[in-house]
């Protein structure tokens, strides 16, 4: 208990930072713009730092609209094993389901990117 209060303590003492690059955005604690960076470096070391900006508050949000979603969002069984499968490559994991279930690239791309953004 006394482990996940000092986490939490911690937490709050960063700020949240949005890094991105020219493939990803990365959302992440951290206490300074140098310290975001390296967390990126951590997963993508070859990708150039676009731009990194300190949130001006402590969440961050996606709209469920913007990404087409509208309802219930549940994950999708065969969009999960297509992302699994592309080893998380977003655009070959889109090929991957238009084969798997013939859909066309516009559906294929939001199911894909739905999944994703709900943490797949």
């Amino acid at each position: 208990m006394l482990e996940t209060f000092a986490t939490l303590t911690t937490l709050i003492d960063m700020a949240l930072f949005e890094i991105e690059t020219q493939a990803h955005i990365v959302i992440a604690w951290a206490d300074d713009e140098e310290a975001a960076r390296n967390i990126l470096y951590g997963y993508y070391p070859t990708e150039e730092v676009v731009r990194v900006t300190k949130r001006p508050r402590d969440a961050w949000v996606i709209s469920k609209a913007a990404l087409g979603i509208s309802g219930a969002a549940d994950p999708c069984d065969t969009a999960r094993d297509c992302i699994s499968k592309a080893a998380g490559d977003k655009v070959h994991a889109i090929r991957l389901y238009m084969q798997q279930t013939g859909s066309d690239l516009d559906y294929a791309k939001k199911v894909i990117e739905s999944n994703m953004m709900i943490g797949w």
